[in-house]
């Protein structure tokens, strides 16, 4: 019975089809009925911490509960699971870009409790930041299980988070968008399709449990007078910098907070004590706010009130984040969009009575533009709020108003979200390729061969030796092995009308420049790459990282590219080839892009026993190992992308990919 399952299990990895067509409809299910069990866990708290009644008129309870309630959280986060702190996305985006999408089982047990708690005592948070971790849990938690490629496992990732945001806003839209925008930053279409099922796939889900009603009560909407268009863009104007002062006083209290030192578990009471203190003189902050946007929605807030809960909810959301609770950004984003758009609305209509829109209608598009300018997601912010309203007339305001909030915006360091992981030095702003060169050192492709001269080489020697060698830069040391200055074609060039003259005259150290620029040879390649673009050269010295007197090599420019657009194409066929790999075998070296070959091979019997890591593979032998083919109980191969920690086993099969003839020298060991 055993054999039979893992025989069913192998063949249905093997078909890339049905697999990802059934897993992600699997994922939509798992994250609709999680984004349910969240509203219910909520409610639960809820009725538990206050009764039957919204908050307690009691100032004792108003300031006691919440302190309580995040003081669970910090105990929670602090004993049990520490991904269960803050907002929740920037965990998972840093799960796809460093750990190959996994994300720990226990997170979605461990976020949910936190952050219903943190919600039902208060927290000025929203669930839509949990709900997307719980789901790219769930897909991580799938994936982890059928033991796929990180090509596949990534894709996972992101359904799980495309279903947490299309069942909390009923947008099956906005929830693909979202994953492919932020979590994986790719709209490839072969992501694509499987988190688009995902999406709706949740939402068909979040519809059975609570109907197919939006998350607001979403006014009527009508554009009077292209004219005014111009107070929309205005509009986008003082969102970007609302969403510019979320962000800013967000960290500040993160960094106040994490400069005091004691237990976490006290910060959060901390944190709940100074929430509470505010919710006094306003409850409207408490919680995720959609009663208080809804009111703004309606046009029925009287305008200082708008005014005044814009800067308590910036207040009350970076307190309660800040000190370490759990929660999302994105219903606090929206709650100061409906604030902001709402007093926006209301003066414009004082000032034009009858020729503007309603303040509702402000308060909507307002909403769309201080999430762009927190979340840098302008796309994902647009199709929530034209999925709520179904009304293609708002389409130009909420596109003038996102996009002039997500250009004011852009000057920053990042999002709320990649200034967290900036904040950790983990740059994925840039995107895939700071993270391949990032995973990639200076040892992998430098060259072991370097020009050094004497600073006393006459110049015709020195012509000579230019012609001869492949490097277009010699170096001159001092006595202390240190690179001082550096010689080019061009410092040779300028002395070439009078070389005749000059060439038993003038030495090496007459015309050489000051050297400043080395490399060690554990420098990450995105570093290099910007020292290349910066001085515009092509090739730079590599030091021992141990010693700087010790010269070992140099690396080219070239190189690095190369090495890039093979680990490129490496990452790119390892989870589209082991179908392939499976259901046939090659003997020759087949062509997979100009130069580079790939090839299936028996192990050689000097890899048996030991890890790639030990081996230098890619140094050495100048190959990749793209994927690793071991039999199984089934009879059906199990294929795995190594890590450099993999040890090779007797039967194991590579597949290796090169130049031509690296690859066949490597397949006659």
């Amino acid at each position: 019975m055993k054999k039979r399952i893992i025989n069913l299990i192998e063949k249905f990895k093997t078909s890339e089809q049905i697999f990802m067509i059934i897993i992600p409809i699997i994922i939509g299910l798992l994250g609709g009925v999680g984004a349910a069990g969240l509203k219910f866990l909520i409610h639960f708290f809820q009725d538990l911490f206050w009764g039957n009644q919204a908050y307690s008129s009691s100032w004792f309870l108003t300031i006691l509960i919440p302190a309580g309630g995040a003081f669970v959280v910090g105990m929670i986060i602090y004993f049990f699971s520490s991904e269960a702190k803050g907002h929740g996305v920037p965990e998972v985006m840093e799960a796809i870009a460093l750990k190959n999408g996994i994300i720990r089982a226990r997170v979605v047990v461990s976020k949910a409790i936190a952050s219903s708690i943190t919600i039902a005592s208060g927290g000025s948070v929203g669930r839509e930041g949990p709900i997307i971790q719980i789901g790219s849990a769930i897909g991580s938690a799938l994936g982890q299980f059928f033991k796929i490629s990180k090509r596949r496992m990534q894709t996972l990732v992101g359904c799980g988070a495309a279903a947490g945001i299309a069942a909390a806003f009923n947008a099956p839209i906005a929830g693909a968008m979202f994953s492919v925008e932020i979590i994986l930053g790719d709209f490839a279409i072969s992501q694509f399709s499987p988190i688009v099922i995902s999406s709706v796939t949740a939402t068909v889900v979040s519809r059975a449990i609570f109907g197919n009603y939006p998350a607001f009560v979403i006014p009527k909407y009508e554009l009077l007078h292209w004219l005014e268009l111009i107070p929309y863009a205005i509009l986008g104007l003082i969102a970007g910098l609302v969403g510019i002062l979320f962000v800013k006083v967000l960290y500040y209290f993160e960094d106040k907070f994490d400069a005091v030192k004691i237990p976490d578990f006290y910060k959060t009471a901390m944190g709940g004590i100074l929430l509470g203190i505010i919710g006094l003189s306003f409850p409207q902050i408490f919680g995720v706010g959609y009663s208080a946007m809804n009111i703004a929605l309606l046009g029925n807030m009287e305008i200082w009130m708008l005014f005044a809960l814009i800067f308590m909810k910036v207040l009350a959301s970076s307190i309660t984040l800040g000190s370490g609770s759990s929660g999302g950004i994105f219903a606090p984003s929206l709650f100061m969009g409906a604030m902001t758009g709402g007093l926006f609305g209301n003066i414009l209509n004082k000032i034009f009575p009858g020729m503007t829109a309603g303040a509702g209608a402000y308060s909507l598009v307002a909403m769309s533009a201080v999430v762009a300018a927190t979340t840098h997601a302008p796309i994902t912010a647009i199709m929530i709020i034209f999925e709520m309203t179904n009304d293609y007339k708002i389409i130009l305001p909420l596109m003038i108003a996102t996009i002039i909030s997500l250009v004011v915006t852009k000057a920053g360091k990042g999002s709320i979200y990649t200034l967290k992981l900036l904040r950790k030095g983990i740059n994925i702003h840039q995107g895939r390729e700071i993270n391949i060169l990032r995973s990639m050192k200076v040892e992998d492709v430098m060259r072991k061969s370097i020009e050094i001269i004497c600073p006393k080489t006459s110049i015709s020697e020195l012509s000579n030796k230019f012609v001869y060698s492949d490097h277009s830069f010699f170096y001159i040391v001092d006595e202390d092995n240190i690179i001082t200055d550096k010689i080019s074609q061009t410092e040779l060039a300028s002395i070439a009308p009078d070389y005749e003259h000059l060439k038993d005259i003038v030495v090496a150290a007459d015309i050489a420049t000051p050297n400043y620029l080395v490399v060690r040879e554990n420098d990450h390649l995105d570093y290099v790459m910007k020292e290349f673009a910066k001085e515009n050269i092509g090739e730079i010295p590599v030091v021992s990282s141990k010693d700087p007197s010790e010269i070992i090599g140099s690396i080219w420019r070239i190189d690095v590219i190369s090495a890039y657009n093979k680990e490129i194409l490496k990452r790119d066929m390892a989870g589209e080839v082991s179908h392939l790999m499976t259901a046939s075998s090659s003997k020759l070296p087949v062509e997979v892009a100009e130069g580079l070959y790939l090839l299936e091979l028996e192990i050689p019997i000097k890899f048996r026993g030991k890890k790639i890591i030990d081996l230098n593979i890619r140094n050495k032998y100048k190959v990749d190992i793209v994927l690793v083919k071991k039999p199984a109980l089934s009879g059906k191969p199990i294929t795995k992308v190594p890590g450099g920690d993999y040890t090779f086993e007797d039967n194991d099969i590579i597949l290796i990919l090169g130049e031509k003839g690296k690859v066949d020298f490597l397949s006659k060991l």
